[in-house]
């Protein structure tokens, strides 16, 4: 049978529990760029934990392409149905505004995306070339026919972006810090690459949290305790106190990854005369390729140490990169900052339709300009590069 012309069965799924778990999984480990949070038990915990599901605005409407002869699973995305634009790190609040001057709503919209995780990689999972490109339509033609403002794909793969593209999506970029491997032998070495007061800079903060007598442990997924989850839920909690926000996930959600992707999670607890008093929750993965990346993900503090947030969520992870010959350490959402400890901005994309030709081609002619400034806004980074000449 011509492939080109073979038609897959659709299926729009409210729940991950829908698709079976090993397929997912299955197809996840094909792609070029997979991450853990696009794994069956991410997302799965993300929906159990009632994190993301219709009530918190993330409806599940996954959508799963099979292949009819064989009832084996050949291409799927994230989908949510979504009532608000919270939880994203693409920011679209000044379209929703526009369209609410306007007496237009914005919501609901359809958003393809690992909730409150801004990590690039892949987001349409596909066998071949061929169910990539069925994919990209049957979202195109999902979102046409559905009874929403737009479609956006956050954080895809440059092969998945213009896919995508050419099914008639906008492209957007944005700008991360990552850092990258160098093969380092220890931190030492790192840091002996970095510009003199760089390297001064780090020092004096790492000293700072030595001389305050606080103490670091280090905690891999397999050996973190209920009591470990509950501090550093607390943690967690309190960081978005302190930005008077509601936190996005609960302790159940931890406890539940904690299980089921133990191989995937460090957690960095900081202690202070025996007393836990801060923690970092990162995300890793392996790739016989690479080595592997780290993902910085969650930190907070209940007690207030100068620099102790660099060493609990940076340096630790940067130490455990080496020691463990990881290719890249991915920051996360913004902050320049990250530059002066060597991270490096990176460029990322997503993807963008609107319903209403008048928006979309408003919004068209802001990512042109957008896209302008991004490029002068990383090419002068650049120029600020924090390693030796």
């Amino acid at each position: 049978m011509n492939q080109e012309r073979f038609d897959y069965r659709t299926g729009i799924l409210a729940s991950p529990s829908e698709v079976d778990a090993a397929e997912w999984n299955a197809l996840l480990a094909q792609q070029p760029q997979p991450t853990p949070f696009l794994r069956h038990e991410f997302l799965s915990a993300l929906h159990a934990t009632r994190c993301a599901v219709a009530d918190t605005g993330w409806a599940p409407q996954f959508v799963t392409l099979t292949d009819p002869r064989t009832d084996k699973l050949v291409a799927a995305a994230p989908v949510y149905l979504k009532g608000h634009s919270y939880g994203e790190y693409v920011f679209d609040w000044a379209w929703a505004d526009a369209y609410k001057r306007n007496g237009l709503p914005y919501y609901p919209k359809l958003l393809c995306a690992v909730p409150f995780t801004p990590v690039q990689g892949n987001r349409l999972l596909s066998a071949d070339t061929h169910a990539l490109r069925h994919l990209a339509a049957t979202l195109m033609a999902f979102a046409e026919q559905a009874d929403v403002s737009s479609l956006h794909v956050l954080f895809p793969t440059e092969t998945e972006a213009n896919a995508l593209t050419e099914m008639g999506m906008m492209q957007r970029e944005g700008v991360q810090f990552h850092w990258l491997n160098d093969g380092y032998r220890d931190f030492d070495d790192f840091l002996s690459t970095l510009e003199q007061k760089k390297r001064k800079n780090i020092r004096a903060e790492r000293r700072k949290v030595h001389e305050a007598g606080v103490t670091m442990r280090r905690i891999r997924g397999e050996d973190i305790q209920d009591a470990d989850w509950r501090f550093f839920s607390k943690c967690y909690r309190q960081t978005y106190r302190e930005h008077f926000s509601s936190p996005y996930l609960n302790l159940d959600f931890f406890r539940m990854i904690g299980e089921s992707m133990p191989e995937n999670l460090l957690l960095v607890i900081a202690e202070y005369e025996g007393k836990p008093i801060a923690s970092s929750l990162v995300v890793y993965q392996r790739d016989a390729k690479t080595g592997g990346t780290l993902y910085g993900r969650y930190w907070g503090a209940l007690e207030h140490v100068p620099c102790l947030h660099f060493e609990t969520a940076y340096y630790q992870p940067l130490e455990f990169c080496i020691e463990e010959k990881l290719g890249a350490f991915e920051g996360g959402a913004q902050g320049e900052h990250k530059m002066a400890r060597g991270f490096l901005p990176t460029v990322t994309r997503s993807a963008h339709w609107l319903a209403h030709p008048a928006f979309a081609d408003a919004v068209g002619h802001f990512l042109d300009n957008e896209k302008n400034s991004i490029h002068a806004y990383v090419d002068e980074l650049r120029e600020h590069n924090p390693f030796k000449g």
